[in-house]
């Protein structure tokens, strides 16, 4: 019985002891070095060559069509074929198609600068191939 009684002693004693040797506290690590200032290297110049194949040609250029300009006749097909896409497009399409030929017909043809027009009162649904 001696055993554990000297084991408890000896056990509470190393307790005891435990705070007054404990670790010494960090001291606060040194002043970090000042960097010095980095000079950035000059800028390269680098040349640019223009490429042949890219320029346009001068004879594919006069041959462009012009867009945006119809005949008072063709803005009457197109009138008449914005009706009768909008008898099989889905809706809203279908509404916006018939609106536009609405307003195409009111107009009476007269403005060649409708088909711009229709174009944004279609609201992304195409023109048929009469008007453009």
């Amino acid at each position: 019985m001696k055993r554990p009684v000297l084991c408890g002693l000896a056990l509470t004693s190393l307790l005891a002891m435990l705070p007054l040797t404990s670790c010494k506290k960090d001291e606060p690590p040194p002043p970090l070095p000042s960097a010095a200032p980095q000079v950035a290297p000059p800028p390269q110049t680098v040349e640019l060559q223009p490429i042949a194949e890219a320029l346009p040609d001068a004879a594919a250029s006069t041959t462009a069509k012009k867009v945006g300009v119809a005949k008072p006749a063709s803005i009457a097909a197109c009138c008449a074929a914005l009706e009768q896409n909008a008898a099989n497009a889905p809706e809203p399409n279908k509404t916006y198609m018939l609106q536009a030929a609405a307003f195409c017909k009111a107009q009476g043809g007269s403005n060649p600068a409708i088909v711009g027009m229709l174009q944004g009162m279609l609201k992304g649904a195409g023109l048929p191939a009469s008007c453009k």
